[in-house]
């Protein structure tokens, strides 16, 4: 049974929308149910913080398998219909698509600032004193980040500060590894980097291999597909490409045609006249000085018969995203004509070749020689394809994180040796009210504590003891002091800036504001208002023609 909101009038909400809307408002229906619905949220992603995060094993509406303990994958694919749980999602989105890290931090923090709202609620206090409070005190958090940066990358050029920049987040996904796969994604990120603002993440490209182990992944200057080539030509060096949107094929009318024959002759004849309209192209672009032949459909047999001629490389891109960065890795243009390119339209790399990695047949675009490449590949390995997938989720906010330290190169002290003093300091700011905001401060300062108690628990630690130690260090001056995820004893405590262990600043930064922002939103909450669902069966969604 929903109640029956009223109105002012004594006037039931229901009489005023249509049958089958549903009402909720107050503090039991309205306020509290939108807290239990982020807190659940907040629970589920919550053990998937750290290096020592526990995997989710999602199953989404298209039975495809994800096996991560990324987030913003999590989100995506768990399809949340609450309302309020939407509302964290989004900021959770938010962070994701601006800075590519930090995801969970915002679903965890935002949930533990609702968590403890509850407990603020039930001593008696109103919503808007909250509200209040929490402002307040994101606010003064923003201020006391500022004095908390212990690094700053000022020249990412340096493979060394690259690696010690992204290094970080790197090891939440995949701990162990982190040494390879930063100096791996540096590299790549350096080979493409020309200046802050030109950088783009989708330059760095994964290509995904099964077999071997993450060792045995490496960066190649250009572009790698996992396909093969479709002639016996495998090998071109000093390559010359020409880069087809079309089939390079008969081609045929867009309406349908009649085509009387009389004798055994204009049969003859026709074949002929197709053959040698085929031929003349390819001996056109032969002629043009290409020597590979791209194309974004698919090659007829009698296109294929006359590149083996003359000696053409035939390589079929049936992703019209993989064939733009084709085109951006040799320079080219993609033509939606046939017949031969112009120097201009043509791209050049060192080689173009066909190479067998692990079983796999891939495709190797090299550019080794040129100073302006514009793609470059991380050729990932690993024994299972959930590996791989999570592999090139880590290498991507390893990317995201290279171009956020090109923007703004500060970093604070990981290892929730921030959150822990940014709290302390926060404790004494609310100490320093004399109202009721007093209480809120204090307890947004408590849900800081969040972020080390997590890692410490994740990590098989007794989280009551670390917080403890991590307090008694931090007021002894060491605000660099962080939960030791490998400690043997039940201190648990490192120096987060000795160790190497860098959040980023602005990262950071924007998603505890992004937390604050989705809480206060929530909070402010009190009353729900749903219309009837439509009827009918859902119009299908069009997804995505292929995997990028």
């Amino acid at each position: 049974m929903y109640a029956q909101t009223r109105g002012p009038n004594g006037i039931p909400i229901s009489d005023l929308l249509k049958d089958g809307a549903k009402s909720f408002s107050g503090i039991d229906e309205a306020v509290l149910k939108n807290l239990e619905a982020c807190k659940a949220l907040s629970t589920i992603t919550r053990t998937s913080l750290g290096p020592n995060g526990m995997n989710k094993l999602v199953v989404n509406h298209l039975d495809k398998v994800f096996l991560t303990s990324d987030a913003a994958t999590i989100l995506k694919e768990m399809e949340i219909v609450h309302p309020a749980a939407k509302l964290v999602g989004f900021g959770a989105d938010m962070q994701e698509k601006e800075f590519g890290d930090s995801t969970n931090l915002v679903v965890v923090f935002a949930g533990e600032l609702l968590i403890n709202a509850e407990d603020l609620l039930r001593m008696g206090l109103h919503t808007s004193q909250i509200v209040a409070g929490y402002t307040k005190a994101g606010l003064k958090l923003q201020e006391i980040l500022e004095g908390l940066v212990v690094f700053k990358a000022d020249d990412m050029k340096n493979v060394d500060i690259a690696r010690k920049a992204i290094r970080t987040a790197l090891a939440s996904k995949q701990y162990g590894y982190e040494d390879v796969l930063s100096d791996l994604v540096a590299k790549a990120c350096l080979q493409i980097c020309r200046s802050p603002k030109s950088f783009n993440v989708d330059n760095v490209r994964v290509a995904k291999v099964l077999g071997g182990s993450i060792t045995d992944s490496l960066v190649i200057k250009g572009l790698c597909m996992t396909r093969g080539a479709e002639g016996t030509v495998k090998h071109v060096k000093n390559a010359k490409v020409a880069i087809f949107a079309t089939a390079l094929d008969a081609s045929t009318t867009e309406t349908k045609g009649t085509v009387l024959m009389k004798n055994a002759q204009d049969i003859l004849d026709y074949n002929m006249g197709e053959e040698k309209a085929i031929e003349e192209t390819i001996k056109q672009i032969a002629s043009s000085g290409a020597n590979v032949v791209v194309t974004g459909q698919s090659f007829g047999e009698m296109a294929l018969h006359f590149m083996e001629r003359h000696s053409l490389m035939a390589v079929k891109c049936p992703s019209k995203f993989e064939l733009r960065r084709i085109c951006k890795a040799t320079g080219g243009t993609a033509l939606a004509r046939m017949g031969a390119p112009l120097p201009e339209e043509m791209g050049t790399c060192d080689s173009v070749s066909v190479e067998e990695i692990g079983g796999t047949t891939c495709v190797v675009f090299n550019n080794e020689s040129s100073e302006n490449a514009q793609v470059a590949t991380i050729l990932a390995r690993s024994s299972t394809q959930n590996m791989l997938d999570d592999l090139e989720r880590a290498v991507d906010d390893g990317v995201n994180v290279f171009k956020g330290a090109l923007r703004d190169g500060r970093f604070v002290a990981g290892a929730g040796a921030t959150e822990i003093e940014i709290s302390r300091q926060l404790q004494a700011f609310g100490e320093t009210h004399a109202g009721l905001d007093q209480y809120s401060i204090k307890k947004y300062a408590e849900s800081l504590e969040v972020v080390p108690r997590t890692l410490a628990e994740n990590a098989g630690l007794t989280a009551s003891d670390v917080i403890s130690s991590l307090y008694a260090a931090h007021e002894t001056g060491k605000n660099s002091s962080g939960v030791d995820i490998e400690s043997e004893n039940e201190e648990g405590v490192l120096d987060a800036t000795a160790q190497g262990i860098l959040d980023h600043y602005a990262a950071k930064s924007w998603a505890l504001r992004l937390a604050t922002d989705a809480a206060v939103e929530v909070l402010r909450v009190d009353q729900i208002i749903m219309a009837k669902p439509a009827g009918g069966p859902k119009p299908p969604q069009q997804g995505p023609m292929d995997a990028d």
